[in-house]
């Protein structure tokens, strides 16, 4: 059968930037690899699904289902629905468990997929003028010219307070952002102690520096992250 669409991997392990996957099939599932199944676009990170999302090819278009996926599907940005078919358009990015795997989707191929980088290299800021720089797709920090990698736990930190900048983000949304594996407590969020929070914050603060990642701590309430001062802050997607 005719390659009809392709996917590029942004992010994703254990694949390589860039890689590209030729959509043949009808349909197209995509997962977590595990020792009963072996989804036919296969990732290791254990947050996402063994069937996360497929990707079915109908009438010569293609739509995009979440299967149920325990932490969730974007498209473009915005979480779908599970179950509901949504149409993909070129250039469209697809997101599993909040960006841990990076996707995008398009008709075409290679020399015409490869510009929808162009939109947001050109909307990030000068990396010269900002001490701290995110880059999501890369799961790393840039403190001063320096490349820092983040872990797991920093990385779901850090982009839980970044989905609302200068915006108190409370203890329980935190906690259920970053430990999505553990059990549920009290009022159904992750059984994780205030210790260990204090500890993943006091390690973030002292791996890329409190004067260029300002978190602010509201006792008993949760963390807020100023990107607007006079220590400039750079994220980009």
């Amino acid at each position: 059968m005719d390659n009809y669409a392709y996917l590029y991997i942004i992010s994703g392990e254990p694949y390589h930037r860039g890689t590209c996957v030729n959509l043949t099939a009808d349909s197209t599932l995509i997962g977590r690899i595990a020792h009963q199944s072996a989804p036919d676009l296969a990732f290791t990170n254990a947050y996402i699904s063994r069937q996360h999302v497929i990707i079915r090819r109908e009438r010569d278009k293609a739509l995009l289902y979440d299967l149920g996926s325990r932490h969730g599907t974007e498209l473009n940005g915005v979480r779908i629905t599970p179950h509901k078919p949504y149409l993909l358009h070129n250039f469209d990015r697809i997101q599993l468990s909040k960006g841990l795997v990076v996707l995008h989707f398009s008709y075409s191929f290679a020399e015409q997929t490869l510009d929808i980088e162009a939109p947001s290299i050109a909307s990030q800021p000068d990396e010269t003028e900002a001490r701290l720089i995110i880059h999501w797709d890369k799961r790393e920090c840039i403190v001063e010219g320096k490349r820092i990698p983040m872990s797991e736990k920093e990385y779901l930190f850090l982009r839980a307070l970044h989905e609302h900048p200068n915006q108190l983000v409370p203890l329980n949304e935190i906690k259920a952002s970053v430990w999505p594996e553990r059990p549920p407590g009290e009022e159904g969020v992750p059984d994780v102690t205030l210790d260990e929070l204090n500890a993943l914050v006091y390690r973030v603060r002292k791996k890329y520096g409190k004067d260029t990642l300002l978190i602010n701590a509201v006792r008993g309430s949760g963390y807020i992250l100023e990107t607007e001062s006079k220590t400039r802050v750079g994220i980009t997607s």
